[in-house]
């Protein structure tokens, strides 16, 4: 039997082991890492928030830690209004057909348990802060907790607008206090400690040591969204004005690598060398970091899942004439796509939409594969370097389509194995402009259009797109901003949860999953495996699912 957490699967093993050292070995085995010898002093505790932040890489990365597997990530961000599966495979095969959304099926499953592994972990650091023998400073120890506690509550934000009340837990588990009656807490009830964590995260939040480490302004953010979804728009433009107090701006200008070639504002910031705060990035506010051939640097398979499938295009009926390159992203799959909507909600000038930001076109690299034909862009034989371009305007998204757009900001490609499945560049996790659109919400639902539009409208001057007016705005207007600025970056089923709008949107501009979907589908199950762990008080499922009341 499997039990609510697989963190309590390790917490079995851990308790064996000491039990076992209890009884054979007198001394506490020096190289045996778990909390009791971790969390002696500041740099175990730093050493345990490291252990988070590679919870929080592991988002954009594999399901499992051991391979470039299915994106863990893919259920908050496909099957939605704006994205659909290009490839019917790992979670896509629900996302294009939400009849497989079942209380058995092992993405959700594997999605829960990392969320779990994670507020466990930050339970831990939590919990044995508090041991009064430890010699810090008090400055010292709410630093640590104030990573520990925004790690909890941005874990129990997916939970909640993935699966809706969920059992909240705020201790640490182990092998000696296994749960087997979880009760689901009512989402008002999360929130409210997600408000107090994301609080106590944004008052103490230490002075980041280095690029990747949070800094308090990601606490305001998330409690600006929070306060969205709590009806409180008032708190929510407060916490969005005291990000914009921060030392943040939006970029506008050229900067960093490339900028003395063809681009954009809007594209340098996602460019290798571009992403974080010490290379120039001022819009940035947390960026998530990797890096090659070190130990725990992490990787990420974002370019795998969004850059399409260069080795399947077929020019004038000839393949290969696309070779895998640094220059070009590097090998991609194509397993999410964006919908016809989403590609047309650019405008003619719009940065966003133009050829730096999208790939709607290949260029001919390979010297040994030139096609045969004429090339109709040039009327003349395709030659080396010649540009083939998709034709995708007015046509519908439809599953393994080589010639549909794919968005750029996730090119990458390591230039020792360009066939690689994995990106090691750093990426931006969440950047000022999302914080505007926030603000820029919480003004219309104020009664401010006017607001509103200028907010926006910091955003499309940057872009080059036609300014708007007060008359303009509406949620369904900003849900469409939020996709031109930030496809593939924002966790677009949550936006669409917390404004009550992912059935109907998905329903509408969708045209893969869209004719599968239903109400109950706005949550996600609670996967059977927790359910069936929870042997002494029944676990009320979702309603629609199989066993649901």
């Amino acid at each position: 039997m499997k039990y609510l957490k697989y963190s309590l699967l390790l917490g079995i093993v851990g308790s064996m082991l000491l039990a076992c050292s209890e009884d054979v070995l007198v001394e506490n085995p020096p190289h045996f890492i778990a909390p009791d010898n971790l969390y002696v002093d500041l740099a175990g505790f730093e050493n345990g928030l490291n252990g988070l932040y590679a919870q929080f890489r592991r988002e954009r990365g594999g399901e499992s830690f051991a391979g470039a597997n299915d994106l863990l990530i893919d259920p908050a961000v496909s099957g939605v209004d704006n994205c659909y599966g290009n490839n019917n495979n790992g979670w896509n095969t629900v996302g294009n057909d939400f009849s497989r959304n079942t209380p058995d099926e092992s993405h959700n499953r594997n999605f829960f348990e990392w969320i779990y592994q994670t507020i466990n972990a930050a339970n831990t650091i939590i919990e044995r802060a508090e041991n009064p023998e430890l010699d810090w400073t008090e400055e010292e120890k709410n630093g640590v907790l104030a990573e520990a506690r925004f790690f909890r509550a941005w874990s129990y934000r997916h939970a909640t607008y993935m699966w809706g009340d969920v059992p909240l837990n705020l201790n640490e588990s182990s092998g000696a206090n296994i749960v087997t009656d979880w009760v689901r807490t009512p989402i008002e009830e999360v929130r409210l400690q997600m408000e107090e964590d994301l609080l106590f995260a944004e008052e103490y939040m230490r002075e980041p040591a280095n690029d990747g480490r949070l800094v308090k302004e990601v606490a305001s953010h998330y409690l600006a969204e929070l306060y969205l979804a709590m009806g409180e728009p008032s708190k929510a433009k407060e916490k969005a004005l005291a990000v914009m107090a921060g030392p943040f701006s939006l970029i506008t200008s050229r900067y960093g690598v490339k900028s003395n070639e063809p681009g954009t504002p809007f594209t340098d910031m996602f460019l290798d060398g571009n992403s974080n705060r010490s290379e120039g990035n001022t819009e940035a506010l947390w960026v998530m970091q990797h890096e090659l051939d070190v130990n725990g640097g992490g990787d990420n398979i974002m370019r795998r899942w969004h850059r399409n499938q260069s080795h399947s295009v077929r020019v004038s009926g000839t393949s290969g004439a696309i070779l895998f390159t640094v220059e070009n992203g590097g090998r991609g799959l194509g397993r999410i796509g964006p919908t016809r909507y989403a590609l047309e909600l650019y405008g003619a000038n719009d940065d966003r939409g133009g050829k730096f930001a999208w790939r709607s076109y290949e260029v001919l690299n390979n010297p040994d594969v030139i096609p045969v034909g004429t090339n109709p862009q040039t009327g003349q034989a395709w030659a080396l370097g010649d540009t083939t371009f998709f034709d995708w305007q007015g046509k519908d998204e439809v599953t393994d389509n080589p010639y549909w757009p794919s968005t750029r900001k996730w090119d990458y490609a390591n230039p020792l194995d360009l066939a690689g499945s994995r990106n090691y560049n750093d990426q931006i996790y969440l950047r000022l402009a999302e914080t505007k659109l926030l603000l820029a919400e919480a003004q219309f639902l104020l009664n401010d259009p006017n607001g509103a539009a200028t907010t926006i409208n910091e955003l499309r001057n940057r872009a080059n797109a036609t300014p708007i007016t007060a008359g303009d705005v509406s949620l369904d207007f900003i849900l469409d901003e939020r996709s031109r600025e930030l496809y593939s970056e924002e966790h677009r089923r949550y936006t669409l949860v917390r404004m009550g709008k992912w059935l109907d949107r998905t329903v509408q501009y969708n045209l893969v999953g869209g004719p599968t979907v239903k109400e109950k589908d706005r949550l996600f199950p609670i996967p059977q495996t927790v359910i069936d762990a929870n042997l002494n008080l029944p676990m009320e499922q979702n309603p629609g699912y199989s066993g649901s009341e």
